[in-house]
């Protein structure tokens, strides 16, 4: 059994900068399921990467490489086609037993990094009825089809969802040559960016259709058609609203879940609003020594903070302390659908935190106010908040107590 001072677990963009940025003091070994590294970017062949860390607009596979190259120069330990079947914790190291063309083996760390990413929710999830024919798949799955595969899944198209995949492959679709009837999402706004709105759909002529659901599925073997129905203000079908539709294909694009099966094979609590781990400004999991980063800590809308996130988990997992703890929450009102990090360490340095957040309903005209003992530390106004785009901010905290996110009208 080898011994690293970091295992990161994920060769996504988290893992990557992770690594990378690990190597420079420590012992690295990066584990990743595939057979290259890069994770979703891979088949991301639109552009708008790298605008906030390489500052220029590039498609994923060009973001991917260039951490790839910078990941070449550095002493990584890197094994892919690897798939980690068990993590246990001993002595305050953790301990990752993993599966390959070489057998069964295990690697002994001081430090772990979960950059696992995240998962598409699937039709199961959301109890669509009728029976299971193919033409139904997720978003990321059509992608893989044409931007890896090279395969046209699809001709005649309706897209559930209105996810950036959803929109992204809305378009992709209709530049192949597909005929994409519409977009039906349940809610009453968009869950997309404002620019993949209006790039995507409005640019091609494709219709957004608010309040909206499937209710049904029909076919055999292809699936043949689906129903649509309005849905009220609690997303309940309204009956005789609905609508049969012919077409040979279903999209979803229904949500992303952080993949955290590893992260409660060691007992990391989950937070209930983000569905990743519970962290702290450097992103250390509440078991002590465990990292999470990128998608698996929380969505992101872009692969550079991503990257930014792994970066963070790096620079303090290659200290390799093991200091006591002294946690004190982070809290926020009703207009807040998540904050992270959700606790901040007061043994660790808090300069310069890195906060991200997503409002939980569409908002025009709000103050931030960030508060501790009744002292506004950070106050922002914002003309526009949506659930989708999600705000980030740095922020210094001397005093050793909770602090509080309030949103307020803009006076």
């Amino acid at each position: 059994m080898e011994n690293f001072d970091i295992i990161v677990i994920g060769g996504g963009p988290g893992g990557l900068a992770a690594s990378i940025k690990a190597s420079e003091n420590t012992k690295v070994l990066l584990i990743e399921r595939e057979n290259k590294l890069g994770g979703i970017l891979k088949q991301c062949i639109h552009d708008g990467f790298g605008v906030t860390k390489f500052k220029e607009k590039l498609s994923g596979p060009e973001y991917a490489n260039r951490e790839i190259e910078k990941l070449k120069k550095t002493n990584v330990t890197v094994l892919k086609n690897t798939f980690v079947t068990n993590i246990t914790s001993e002595n305050n190291e953790v301990i990752v037993t993993f599966a390959n063309e070489n057998g069964v083996n295990k690697a002994k760390g001081k430090k772990l990094i979960l950059a696992t990413g995240c998962r598409e929710r699937t039709s199961k999830q959301i109890s669509i009825h009728g029976t299971n024919p193919t033409g139904v798949m997720t978003a990321g799955q059509a992608q893989y089809y044409i931007n890896i595969l090279g395969k046209m899944p699809c001709k005649e198209v309706v897209i559930l969802g209105s996810g950036d995949i959803g929109l992204i492959m809305a378009r992709r679709l209709t530049l192949e040559g597909a005929h994409v009837k519409g977009v039906y999402e349940v809610k009453s706004t968009p869950s997309g960016l404002s620019r993949n709105i209006a790039q995507c759909l409005t640019d091609f002529n494709i219709p957004l259709y608010l309040s909206h659901t499937v209710t049904r599925v029909f076919g055999k073997d292809r699936l043949e058609a689906i129903e649509v129905a309005k849905v009220d203000n609690k997303m309940n079908p309204i009956k005789g609203s609905e609508e049969i539709i012919k077409c040979d294909s279903l999209i979803l694009s229904v949500g992303l879940i952080p993949e955290n099966e590893l992260a409660k094979e060691i007992n990391v609590p989950l937070n209930r609003f983000t569905k990743g781990p519970d962290v702290d400004q450097t992103f250390e999991t509440l078991v002590n020594n465990v990292y999470s980063c990128g998608n698996a800590m929380h969505v992101n809308d872009l692969a550079d903070y991503v990257s930014e996130s792994g970066e963070i988990a790096a620079n303090d997992a290659s200290k390799l302390l093991n200091n006591k703890r002294d946690l004190k929450p982070v809290k926020f009102d009703s207009h807040f659908g998540y904050v992270v990090p959700s606790f901040i360490d007061f043994h660790k340095s808090t300069e310069k935190m890195t906060f991200y957040f997503r409002a939980r309903d569409e908002y025009k005209d709000k103050t931030l106010l960030i508060k501790q003992k009744g002292e506004v530390l950070l106050k922002r106004r914002y003309s526009h908040l949506r659930p989708p785009e999600m705000e980030k901010i740095l922020l210094t905290v001397k005093n050793n107590d909770e602090i509080e996110f309030i949103l307020e009208d803009t006076k």
